[in-house]
């Protein structure tokens, strides 16, 4: 009897969910050997009430700082999906010569476990401890799977 509980124990411990945690600017999530890490930012659209027409809000991008204990490397990280190099180009009326292109920013990004990609100055190894920091006004759902 006290193997089945302790064997339906450590079953359930395997089997416990993802963390999952949304965090706004300041806070922090950490994964611990995360097969992946999802980062989605929340849905927020653009707002343009500031002075002189500036938006509140960064546009509705998300900032971020990624921390990997694996070779001790900061990240910066930056969602965007409010934004568009196609804007840009189309508002100088054709002055710049350059066709418009591009596409929106994306809202989400997974970080997969690479553990033959480790150079320092990149995401690669997400292996042991990650810390993704919201340093920025939108907030973050983050999922480590």
């Amino acid at each position: 009897m006290k193997k089945m509980i302790i064997t339906a124990a450590l079953v359930s411990l395997c089997a416990s969910p993802a963390l999952a945690d949304t965090i706004t600017k300041g806070q922090q999530a950490t994964c611990k050997d995360a097969n992946a890490i999802s980062i989605e930012v929340a849905n927020v659209a653009n707002d343009g009430s500031g002075k002189d027409g500036y938006t509140n809000n960064d546009r509705g991008t998300a900032s971020l700082v990624v921390w990997k204990s694996s070779n001790f490397t900061t990240i910066p990280l930056t969602l965007g999906p409010n934004d568009s190099n196609a804007t840009l180009v189309s508002t100088d009326h054709g002055l710049t010569g350059i066709e418009s292109r591009g596409s929106m920013g994306v809202n989400n990004v997974v970080l997969n476990h690479q553990p033959e990609f480790s150079r320092g100055d990149s995401i690669g190894d997400i292996s042991g401890e990650v810390r993704i920091t919201n340093v920025g006004p939108i907030p973050v759902n983050v999922t480590c799977k």
